[in-house]
C-alpha cells in the first residue's frame, strides 16, 4: 500500500500539497543509481563542479517568488521577509569559495625522496534530511560542500515543506548538476530508517528532533557511516549591565520571535541583570504588542501562523503550564489567536522558574522567559543549567569580559551582541542533546570527505 505524504498548510489548516512516498524498492534503486553516479561526478574537475552548484544557486534566486510564497503556504513565514534567498545564497557562495583550499592535498613533505600528503576524498553517498522550518537554508549547509568534495546527495525533506526538496532538485538539474547526483526522494520514515540500517549511505545529516537524532543513530549503529546531527535547542540570552539595552531588545525578541520562534538557535530564555531589567522588561513588551499576528499572505503580517498544530498545542501547554504555577504573561491575547489554530499570540512571561517546562523544554514557538539575575555567576549557572547547547547571546561592552565567560558555558557558538545567525565561515556544532557534528566553515568539507594518506618514497636505495 503506498504511504502518502501529505503537507497542511497552517494558514487555514487544509491540505496544500501531497506526494506518495516511494516504496522499499524504488528507494533502493535511487540509492543505487546515485552510487553509480556519483564516480563519474567525483572525477570532474572541482572548478566543474563549483561552477554546476553555484548555478544552482543561481536558478533559485531567479525563482525567488515561488519560493516566498511557497514557504508562507507550507509553514507560514510572513512573505514580507522575502523567503530564504539571502541566507541561501550567502552560505553556498562563501563553501564555493573556501572549496580550493579546503580540499587541498595537507603537503608533509615533498622532497626527491618522499612525498607524503593527506587527501581529502568524497565520502560517497550522502543524505540530507532536512527540516522545515529553515528549509532551504538548512538544506544548502550541507548539499553544496557535499556536492563540491565529489559526492552524491539524496535529500528527504521535511513533509511539512515537502516541495521544497522538489524545487531544489529541479533548480540544480535545470542548472546542469545530473539528476542520479542530486536527487529529492520522498520517503517515510520506515523506509528512511531502513535504507540507513541496509548501508545505503556513507554520510548522515540530520537536522531535527532529539528523538530523530535518537532514531538516526540507532538506525545506523553498526554501519560505520558516519552521522551528523542537529537538534533540539534553549538558546539563551544574558543582557548585562553595561550592554546597549535597545539593542539587546531589538536582536533577543526579534531572535525570540521571528518565524513565530521556529528557529534551530531562537532565543527562548533571557536573563537581564537586575541594573537594566526593568528598562529591558518594559521596552520589549512594547515591541511585542507591536506586531501583526495573521494570515502570512498580508504584507502587512510581522509573525504568522507556527507551522503545523501539533506545535502551536505543544507551545500553549507550557504557557498555560508556567502560569499556573506563578509565572506572569504579559501580552494579552491576539484577536487573531482563537486557542485552537496556527496562529499564536507572541508572549513574554516572567516569575518563571527553572522548575517550569517553559525554561526547560524546547518550546519552539513565540514565547519567551525572562528572568532578573545579579551577577555573571548566576547567569553562567542558570545558562548551564539545560540539556541543549547550540547558542549563546551575550550582551555587553566588553568583549574581554564576554570571551571568559564563553570560555565556562556548554554552547556551541558564542555570539557577542548579536543571536540567531549562522556565519558561514564558521562552524555551526552544538553540544550535549543538540548533537554533533560540524557544518559549514572549513569543517563542513571535512565532514563531507574522508582523509586518505599517501606515502609515496621515490627513491629505492
Amino acid at each position: 500500500m503506498t504511504t502518502q505524504l501529505t503537507c497542511i498548510s497552517p494558514i487555514h489548516g487544509q491540505t496544500y500539497a501531497t506526494r506518495d512516498a516511494l516504496s522499499q524498492r524504488a528507494a533502493e534503486q535511487s540509492v543505487e543509481s546515485a552510487k553509480r553516479a556519483q564516480k563519474e561526478w567525483a572525477s570532474r574537475s572541482i572548478d566543474e563542479r563549483i561552477q554546476l552548484v553555484m548555478a544552482g544557486i543561481d536558478q533559485i534566486g531567479k525563482e525567488k517568488d515561488r519560493m516566498v510564497e511557497e514557504l508562507a503556504h507550507q509553514m507560514g513565514r510572513p512573505i514580507r521577509y522575502g523567503g530564504e534567498f539571502s541566507g541561501f545564497q550567502e552560505r553556498g557562495a562563501y563553501m564555493a569559495s573556501i572549496a580550493r583550499e579546503a580540499l587541498a592535498p595537507l603537503m608533509v613533505e615533498n622532497t626527491d625522496q618522499f612525498t607524503r600528503m593527506i587527501k581529502r576524498e568524497p565520502q560517497g553517498v550522502v543524505l540530507v534530511v532536512a527540516p522545515w522550518n529553515y528549509p532551504y537554508m538548512t538544506a544548502i549547509n550541507t548539499i553544496a560542500p557535499a556536492l563540491i568534495a565529489g559526492n552524491s546527495v539524496i535529500l528527504k525533506h521535511s513533509t511539512q515543506t515537502l516541495l521544497v526538496g522538489e524545487h531544489l532538485a529541479e533548480a540544480f538539474h535545470k542548472a546542469g548538476v545530473p539528476p542520479d547526483v542530486f536527487q529529492n526522494l520522498f520517503l517515510d520514515h520506515e523506509t528512511t530508517s531502513e535504507l540507513i540500517s541496509n548501508k545505503s549511505f556513507n554520510f548522515i545529516n540530520f537536522t531535527g528532533s532529539v528523538a530523530g537524532g535518537v532514531a538516526m543513530e540507532t538506525a545506523a549503529a553498526g554501519t560505520f557511516a558516519s552521522v551528523s546531527t542537529e537538534l533540539g535547542g534553549k538558546d539563551p540570552g544574558y543582557v548585562m549591565e553595561d550592554a546597549d539595552v535597545d539593542q539587546a531588545v531589538d536582536s533577543l525578541i526579534d531572535g525570540a520571535m521571528f518565524n513565530s520562534g521556529q528557529c534551530c538557535c531562537g532565543i527562548e530564555r533571557i536573563y537581564v541583570h537586575e541594573n537594566v531589567y526593568e528598562d529591558f522588561l518594559a521596552k520589549a513588551v512594547a515591541l511585542v504588542q507591536s506586531y501583526k499576528l495573521g494570515n502570512p499572505l498580508d504584507p502587512k503580517t510581522t509573525i504568522g501562523p507556527m507551522a503545523n498544530i501539533r506545535f502551536a498545542n505543544e507551545t500553549r501547554a507550557q504557557i498555560t503550564e508556567a502560569l499556573n504555577d506563578g509565572a506572569i504573561a504579559h501580552i494579552e491575547q491576539f484577536e487573531e489567536d482563537d486557542g485552537t489554530s496556527c496562529y499564536v499570540t507572541p508572549q513574554i512571561l516572567t516569575n518563571v522558574t527553572h522548575q517550569m517546562r517553559i525554561m526547560r523544554d524546547e518550546t519552539f514557538g513565540p514565547v519567551v522567559g525572562v528572568m532578573k539575575v545579579t551577577s555573571d555567576a548566576e547567569a553562567v549557572a542558570l545558562i548551564n543549567d539545560s540539556e541543549f547547547g547550540l547558542s549563546v547571546s551575550l550582551w555587553s561592552a566588553d568583549a574581554d569580559r564576554c570571551e571568559h565567560l564563553g570560555a565556562q558555558i556548554e554552547t556551541g557558538t558564542v555570539f557577542m551582541n548579536r543571536c540567531d545567525y549562522l556565519d558561514p565561515a564558521l562552524c555551526w556544532t552544538g553540544c550535549k542533546n543538540t548533537g554533533r557534528g560540524a557544518g559549514l566553515s572549513v569543517l563542513g568539507f571535512q565532514a563531507v570527505t574522508r582523509p586518505k594518506s599517501y606515502h609515496l618514497k621515490k627513491k629505492v636505495n
